[in-house]
């Protein structure tokens, strides 16, 4: 048998119609004309030194410090420099578009919704029974146990068990809307009274509430969600048109063979 195995371009367009990935890709693809093509009606253009901190944060962000390291990851990906730039061209591209359409909507959404933005640091134990979570939570109250030991003791995942059940830093939209209600009424530092939900009972302690503040990473993230919602919208919005089958129209026996299935 031959340690070579050849798979042609065709081969690899048909393995991702079986596997049901087309979709996916086809709306990668239209989504990206849609950005190229708003920037264009908006005078969008990447500069050369864009484009090259571009180039050297997706070198940083993939590790390829060395040359070797990134010819080999480029050979991995079947791309060649000059994908490696379009690819740099194209995360430019989205944003400065995302920016020239949203940057100056960021600050009023946010004070509008600013509790959304507030955020909690918390621990979490879900158990199965009402009663045993309402006597674990008087025990904590009455300093007859701690929290992280009841974590050791009812937490079966190891990593859970060894952090004390340590959710991390949770904002309002992040948590179900009844666990929200009394996570963001508590004062922590503190055990809030349990609370049920189709997972179980939630033993949750607060360790902190974190009031909102627009700085730079907030403005970015909030920035990308508006510009990720338009996209979604203006895809949707058209029709797409593929050209990866040899005939456009379903055959008239599996149109009949769809509609007696």
């Amino acid at each position: 048998m031959s340690n070579n195995l050849s798979i042609s371009a065709t081969e690899v367009i048909h393995n991702l119609k079986i596997t049901c990935q087309i979709p996916t890709v086809v709306e990668i693809i239209a989504k990206q004309k849609i950005i190229a093509d708003s920037a264009k009606e908006a005078g969008i253009v990447v500069e050369d030194e864009e484009l090259q901190q571009e180039g050297d944060r997706l070198r940083f962000a993939k590790k390829l410090v060395k040359v070797t390291e990134t010819w080999a990851w480029l050979k991995k990906h079947h791309l060649t420099l000059d994908d490696f730039e379009e690819l740099a061209h194209q995360n430019v591209l989205s944003q400065k578009l995302a920016h020239h359409l949203f940057a100056s909507k960021v600050e009023p959404l946010f004070y509008q919704n600013q509790l959304d933005y507030v955020a909690a640091v918390t621990y979490e134990v879900i158990l199965n029974d009402w009663d045993l979570a309402l006597e674990l939570f008087f025990a904590v109250q009455e300093l007859e146990a701690t929290f992280q030991e009841i974590a050791r003791e009812y937490f079966s995942d190891p990593d859970l068990r060894r952090n004390g059940g340590f959710m991390g830093t949770q904002r309002r939209t992040d948590l179900r809307p009844e666990i929200a209600a009394a996570v963001f009424a508590a004062s922590p530092p503190g055990i809030i009274k349990p609370v049920t939900t189709p997972k179980g009972v939630h033993l949750i302690w607060v360790e902190e509430i974190i009031q909102p503040k627009l700085d730079e990473q907030l403005h970015e993230k909030i920035v990308m969600q508006l510009f990720d919602s338009w996209l979604k919208q203006q895809t949707e919005q058209i029709q797409i048109i593929t050209q990866l089958d040899r005939f456009a129209v379903t055959s008239t026996s599996e149109e009949e063979a769809l509609k007696q299935a």
